[in-house]
């Protein structure tokens, strides 16, 4: 009796240690954000420290408007000055008697990124992106953050103490700790000279659906050019309206452009995300039109997702919400004829996530198939779906 009360002791110990705020996504498994501090010298009493943000996710990046980083200090530490961010507040600064004030006085300082066109002197590489970061998959330069900072303290204590209680201050992301690391490496002179900070430490911020939104944010309704029944959204697929945190649109036909589509009603608008989509087989995207798109490595070896994002200044932002802010996009996606069919809706995909939030999608019974006369249709012809994703935006 004594072992098995040991046991469950040590089970609900192990439930409580896991926080409920850190979302695990199998389609990007080492997905996060990374903070990370390098503080690169120490000298009279002012540290000289760079802060960079990396947006290690596959598909889902920082929207507007952005990222707006918050910490807490552990001593009197004020920072002198910045290059590349910016402090919401300056604070308090009547402690000191110089000339020139500290840039930010706060205990919690929130800092935010610089807007594009800042003055050059003002920047640092890879800032001033008014906050947003783009995932990795669609623009690989644009997912890096940096500034830099002059941190000093009111007392004669010089030695840098990192800051705790860290937060993105982007919905649905929280932030553990610092961990130090090994020391950044950074290259000069074409790569024949290196240097190093004199310390680095790491915080790792981690995206969880439920806490960016109580409810889902976004819905499908499925069509066919085979099928005269149109899927719409399930019933109260954001919650119902009047419950809290809802913010719904009714699923009505009239949202759509034509029948051969595939509608993704969201609760958003501005720069569209990326959208990602899993088939029901596990023959890749070979062909596409009118947007952007790359692969995305699956759980096996084969490769069944597909990521698909506006062009830019052609169909990559939407300019208002409700029932007329729309984007549409065509997409020719060609399947293997040898494992492929039109039966039990197999013709649409399983799974739609947009920008890392998972899309509520009709019950898989209900996915429009072939009429009784062409049950016995055969697979092996050569075709290609003609896949059209239609973005109408919720009041």
């Amino acid at each position: 009796m004594g072992m098995v009360l040991i046991l469950i002791f040590f089970f609900f110990s192990l439930i409580s240690s896991i926080s409920p705020s850190y979302g695990f996504d199998p389609l990007d498994p080492y997905g996060n954000i990374t903070i990370k501090w390098d503080l690169l010298l120490s000298n009279s009493g002012t540290n000289n420290v760079m802060v960079s943000i990396y947006n290690f996710q596959q598909y889902r990046h920082v929207e507007p408007p952005g990222w707006k980083l918050n910490w807490a200090w552990k001593g009197k530490e004020v920072i002198w000055s910045m290059q590349g961010a910016e402090a919401t507040e300056q604070g308090n600064c009547t402690e000191f008697k110089e000339s020139t004030l500290p840039h930010c006085c706060e205990k919690e300082p929130f800092i935010v990124d610089l807007l594009p066109g800042t003055n050059y002197n003002a920047q640092t590489q890879n800032c001033c992106k008014g906050g947003v970061l783009s995932s990795m998959k669609q623009d690989p330069s644009k997912y890096v953050a940096t500034f830099q900072m002059a941190v000093g303290g009111s007392g004669t204590n010089s030695q840098f103490i990192m800051p705790d209680n860290f937060t993105l201050g982007v919905p649905g992301y929280s932030c553990g700790g610092a961990v130090k690391v090994e020391p950044s490496r950074y290259t000069t002179d074409g790569g024949r000279r290196w240097t190093q900070a004199l310390a680095t430490w790491n915080v790792t911020c981690m995206y969880s659906q439920s806490l960016a939104s109580p409810t889902p944010r976004c819905c499908v309704s499925l069509s066919a050019f085979y099928n005269q029944t149109i899927v719409s959204c399930p019933r109260c697929s954001c919650g119902c309206q009047g419950q809290p945190g809802t913010k719904c649109v009714k699923s009505t036909d009239h949202y759509l452009f034509r029948r051969e589509l595939s509608s993704v009603k969201t609760g958003r608008y501005g720069e569209t995300p990326p959208l990602l989509k899993q088939n029901q087989d596990p023959t890749p995207v070979v062909r596409m039109e009118l947007g952007g798109a790359t692969s995305q490595p699956a759980k096996s070896d084969t490769d069944d997702t597909g990521m698909f994002w506006g062009l830019p200044f052609y169909n990559d932002i939407l300019l208002q919400e409700g029932k007329d802010g729309n984007l549409q996009t065509e997409i020719l996606l060609r399947k293997d004829p040898g494992i492929f069919t039109f039966r039990e809706g197999w013709g649409f995909p399983r799974k739609i996530q947009f920008n890392g939030d998972e899309c509520v999608m009709p019950p898989p019974d209900e996915y429009p198939s072939l009429p009784n006369k062409g049950q016995s249709a055969s697979a092996t012809t050569p075709f290609i779906i003609l896949f059209s994703l239609f973005l109408a935006f919720m009041l």
